[in-house]
C-alpha cells in the first residue's frame, strides 16, 4: 500500500514547511490513517522557525532536516504565527487554519 503524502504546507507570509503523519514519519501514533496525531513530523521548513527548534533532527540545519514528533499544538502556534494556510494539507489533530485574505487582516 502506497502512503499518501501530505502536499507541502504554504502559509500567507511565505513560510513552507512539509507536515507528514504515517507510519513512517515521526509522529504519534506511528500509525497510517489514525483519526487523530498528537504529534507529527516537520520536514524541510523553508526558514528557520524557533518554535520547532528543540525538534531538529540536526538544529544546524533548520532548513534541511526533519523535526521529529512535534506536538500539534505547537504546529497549530507556527501556521497561526505565519498567517494561516494558503495551499497545502495537514494530518488530522493539525488545525488547517485558513489565511484571511483580502479584508485587511493576514
Amino acid at each position: 500500500m502506497k502512503i499518501k503524502k501530505n502536499k507541502r504546507v504554504i502559509c500567507a507570509d511565505g513560510f513552507e514547511m512539509s507536515i507528514q503523519a504515517d507510519k513512517l514519519a515521526y509522529c504519534t501514533p506511528r500509525i497510517t490513517g489514525a483519526e487523530r496525531y498528537v504529534a507529527v513530523e516537520i520536514g524541510f521548513p523553508s526558514r528557520e522557525e524557533p518554535l520547532i527548534m528543540r525538534y531538529a533532527e540536526e538544529p544546524g540545519k533548520p532548513t534541511a532536516t526533519v523535526y521529529g514528533w512535534v506536538p500539534s499544538e505547537v504546529v497549530n502556534l507556527v501556521i497561526a504565527k505565519h498567517g494561516g494556510i494558503v495551499d497545502g494539507t495537514v494530518p488530522r489533530g493539525v488545525v488547517h487554519i485558513e489565511a484571511q485574505m483580502g479584508n485587511g487582516s493576514v
